[in-house]
């Protein structure tokens, strides 16, 4: 089949989105099919997997408007701040110039596809089709959105979005013919009416891959534990500081160590450890596996499971380790109890993950192809 997958997030970004544009071109090329990726082009990196799997490139170029840049000066951080933050929520900047830049690319192919699949986020990658998808101007036999959460029913985000926005959220989910989602309890965050849309594709790995990275564990002197992933504080959301306040508290010896980009939460908290919580920077899935496999256990902040389901949980799944998991930051008598388990090497109450070869990216794409008429 002749697929496009439209992704302004691919190798080497390290984002889920990231890793579902790229798992999905490759296991595609894999399985014999001619692939077009839609995205923007750095031949440094793509260059040598566009050779490896024999896929093609379009290049979307660079976001088409300017990030606008915070300054660390204490006044004009807050007018930065709040300059930019008030323009994403009136104008989706810089992000809608996305939507401009893939109507472009769109507009100069000259080949129809069996199945083109765009991935969001961000969501003006589904806006951008939408506004190139006119009458008698049909780029795909079946198009397929990939959403990892809503846009205007997201409620991961401090602020709401502003009300027009709805009219972009119609526009495409009106034309587009069926919607992906990790788990199909997630559409309640969409508008009904295009609820019968919704098929539920997880999030693919190839777990041979994974295998190989894996360290050999052995147990550390002390509780030794990790997180990988961002924190979003409010709403009940994915929120570490009342795990790590309770964890301080227990006065006893402990190394967690995160790996993030939410810095500004877990700063205040380093020194008040005595440094036992260590910060890192984000660093490559094929060094992050092999790290995370050595650890004692993982922590997973997660959402409640109709809001939104990490992918990372399967990583870290696949590493073998146990998981600790917290729902909502919620820490209750039980969750307390459970980490105390943990911490005494005690992991009965680890998170189990059920049906674990619907996140192997051999099903993953298989249930792509389906909706695409594959028989």
């Amino acid at each position: 089949m002749k697929i496009l997958l439209i992704s302004y997030s691919f190798f080497p970004e390290i984002s889920p989105r990231s890793f579902r544009t790229t798992e999905l071109t490759k296991e595609l090329c894999r399985q014999g099919h001619e692939v077009t990726l839609m995205t923007k082009y750095r031949p440094e990196f793509h260059d040598p997997i566009k050779l490896e799997y024999g896929f093609k490139i379009v290049d979307l170029g660079p976001n088409l408007f300017p990030v606008i840049k915070v300054s660390t000066k204490p006044i004009l951080n807050i007018l930065t701040r709040a300059f930019s933050r008030g323009m994403l929520q009136l104008f989706e900047y810089p992000n809608i110039g996305i939507m401009f830049q893939v109507k472009s690319a769109l507009k100069k192919l000259d080949a129809c596809f069996d199945i083109m699949i765009s991935i969001a986020v961000p969501h003006p990658i589904h806006w951008g089709v939408a506004w190139a998808t006119k009458r008698g101007n049909k780029y795909s036999k079946k198009w397929i959105a990939d959403c990892g959460d809503a846009y205007m029913g997201a409620d991961i985000d401090t602020f709401d979005k502003l009300f027009y926005f709805k009219y972009f959220e119609h526009w495409w989910c009106r034309k587009v013919d069926n919607i992906t989602i990790p788990n199909l309890a997630m559409r309640k965050n969409f508008y009904p009416e295009y609820h019968a849309k919704f098929v539920e594709i997880t999030q693919g790995f190839k777990f041979e891959d994974t295998k190989k990275l894996l360290a050999k564990y052995e147990p550390n002197q002390i509780p030794t534990f990790a997180f990988a992933g961002t924190f979003i504080e409010g709403r009940g959301g994915r929120d570490p500081r009342p795990f790590i306040e309770y964890l301080m508290n227990k006065n006893i010896p402990y190394k967690f160590i995160i790996f993030t980009q939410r810095k500004d939460l877990i700063k205040p908290y380093l020194e008040l450890s005595n440094h036992q919580i260590e910060l890192r920077d984000y660093i490559a899935r094929d060094e992050l596996i092999p790290f995370l496999s050595k650890m004692d256990f993982l922590l997973n902040i997660a959402y409640e499971p109709s809001r939104q389901l990490p992918s990372k949980l399967i990583d870290y799944y696949l590493t073998g380790r146990p998981i600790l998991n917290i729902i909502d930051d919620n820490l209750n008598d039980e969750i307390k109890i459970n980490i105390d388990r943990f911490l005494n090497y005690d992991y009965s109450g680890k998170l189990m993950v059920k049906n674990l070869d619907q996140y192997r990216i051999e099903n993953v794409v298989r249930k792509f192809l389906l909706l695409g008429g594959e028989q």
